[in-house]
């Protein structure tokens, strides 16, 4: 991961920082104390407890690492300060699929944020990129490997 800015918002910075220190004050423990147990099972070359718990502490202090990295790079938006007149990282908008004409709600945050099943889509997403800067009414047109998706920005919240 380069020092590319990390764009979050109050509540992303918050789980950010939660899972962060879980991952130090808890997790940690834990993975040493079932590599201490699977020491005591002897042999090491051939235990499988072992390797398991030692390939879960090298995910365990990668992801602190990863997180520690992009709390360093965090931009936080405030909210209060985002412009409502075109789509910004923080706004939720809702869009129109003009071709099934059903409305479709979404949060506009950072890639570190986005999870497409709680409707938050990152700025760097095709939809994203797409409408970032528009004003409510605009049409926007997103590739996708079906072809184009047409969507109008009905509100900016």
């Amino acid at each position: 991961m380069s020092n590319k800015e990390i764009i979050l918002t109050p509540s992303g910075l918050k789980k950010l920082e939660e899972e962060l220190e879980y991952l130090k004050s808890i997790k940690r423990r834990e993975v040493a104390e079932r590599i201490k147990v699977a020491i005591s099972y002897g042999d090491i070359s051939e235990n499988s407890e072992y390797d398991d718990a030692k390939n879960e502490q090298a995910f365990v202090e990668g992801r602190i690492l990863t997180l520690e990295k992009m709390l360093r790079n965090a931009k936080i938006i405030d909210e209060g300060d985002v412009n409502r007149e075109v789509v910004n990282v923080g706004c939720t908008v809702v869009l129109k699929d003009l071709e099934y004409d059903e409305d479709l709600e979404y949060t506009i945050v950072g890639s570190a944020e986005s999870n497409p099943n709680d409707n938050k889509i990152s700025n760097e997403s095709p939809v994203g990129k797409a409408i970032i800067g528009k004003p409510v009414g605009s049409i926007v047109e997103v590739a996708v490997p079906e072809g184009t998706i047409k969507y109008k920005i009905i509100s900016i919240k």
